[in-house]
């Protein structure tokens, strides 16, 4: 175990509390089993060393462990997870256990098997955990960890603090909101930086190198992640990433299935589960009209790239709506809304109707809709149901 010990404490030296993840907060630490899904480079890793470290205060009787260490070549989860209790271990962290070929079992055999033992593990956000070998769907408590929001970049980058905002005060206190903010600094800059490189905290590494560094993860995520999930082989993989570069190019991506399947060489019916296993991955994000149903064999009507970044790593020439769009898009949905493809609009969140544009946008197309916002781009504050595109990005 020593191995171990060493390998954590090694990270633990390097470790700060100078930021701290929306979800830290949300998280019910006292829970025996906690899961921890997200997107590479998300910040799982942090949180749980944070946690560990400033919260826990390094006490002797927790363990971080990374199902990718060399020592499980020959060694168990569940033979590690014993001798550490028999050391008066009582508190189990494990990254990335997708990893882990036997994961769901030998969890479960722990949960069990050693009832004073706490074990909080991340995992690929592919990784679907109610279907695994074995059931701990009543064992586990899951969580997911999205990208960062446009508040937490700004709290991220500039050291400043802000409060989330509700979606339900946007249409009638977005003035309020922006005159607090614009007071602290002017959001626009930083919005035109983050659109382009700063979803993810792996910012801190350096601007220069980030969309180089996002490629790497995008590539992980489908030759690594996605085919200990899925099992497919380095041929898949190609087709998956042309299927992804095809969606970033696009204004936004209305998928036609059967040409799709035709270009990729593909089945109709593996479109259709790829897609779905890519947004599993959180690299994309689909829309559906209410009531059509969420089938992974259900056409969606639009599909989007899951973040903006995706799409300045993906093209050289990014369609400013697409970007618009998939950012809107996304911080709805990682704030937890259910978000549908309305008639008349691009997003419906309940009664509300949201259309993205530039600052000059008018409500054409939403006009005849009760309620309805209009998320315009290149503004500081808004005026009436003209809402700034960026406070959008104060949902999490």
């Amino acid at each position: 175990m020593e191995i171990l010990i060493e390998f954590q404490d090694r990270l633990l030296k390097s470790t700060t509390n100078d930021f701290r993840r929306y979800l830290h907060g949300q998280i019910n630490w006292k829970q025996r089993m906690i899961a921890i899904k997200g997107p590479r480079g998300a910040g799982k890793t942090t949180l749980f060393l944070q946690y560990l470290k400033f919260d826990l205060g390094l006490p002797s009787t927790a363990l971080y462990i990374t199902a990718d260490h060399t020592w499980f070549y020959n060694h168990s989860l569940l033979e590690t997870a014993t001798d550490w209790y028999k050391m008066g271990g009582r508190t189990l962290f494990i990254d990335e256990v997708h990893k882990y070929p036997q994961w769901s079992r030998e969890l479960k055999n722990i949960y069990d098997g050693l009832p004073d033992m706490q074990v909080v593990f991340s995992a690929s956000s592919a990784l679907d955990i109610y279907r695994g070998e074995a059931d701990l769907s009543r064992r586990v408590i899951t969580y997911t960890l999205p990208g960062l929001s446009f508040r937490e970049y700004l709290s991220f980058i500039t050291g400043k603090q802000f409060d989330h905002i509700a979606l339900a005060d946007l249409p009638t206190r977005h003035r309020d909101f922006s005159r607090q903010i614009l007071h602290e600094l002017q959001p626009l800059p930083f919005f035109k930086k983050y659109l382009q490189n700063g979803y993810l905290p792996i910012i801190a590494e350096g601007e220069a190198e980030y969309l180089l560094k996002l490629e790497q993860v995008v590539n992980a995520i489908v030759d690594v992640d996605l085919s200990y999930i899925a099992s497919f082989n380095a041929g898949t993989a190609i087709k998956i990433k042309k299927l992804l570069a095809v969606i970033a190019e696009s204004v936004p991506f209305k998928p036609n299935i059967a040409a799709l399947a035709r270009k990729l060489d593909m089945s109709r019916d593996s479109v259709y589960q790829y897609i779905y296993l890519l947004k599993d991955a959180r690299l994309l994000n689909v829309l559906s009209a209410e009531g059509s149903g969420v089938s992974t064999l259900q056409k969606p009507d639009k599909i989007y790239l899951e973040n903006t970044n995706l799409i300045h790593t993906m093209t050289e020439r990014p369609e400013t709506g697409n970007i618009r769009e998939t950012f809107l898009l996304g911080q709805l949905l990682n704030s937890g809304k259910v978000v549908y493809a309305p008639p008349a609009g691009d997003f419906q969140v309940g009664d509300m109707v949201i259309e993205a544009g530039g600052k000059n946008k008018k409500a054409t197309q939403v006009k005849d809709t009760l309620q309805y916002m209009i998320a315009a781009d290149d503004i500081e504050t808004g005026i009436g149901t003209q809402v700034p595109l960026w406070l959008f990005g104060f949902l999490y």
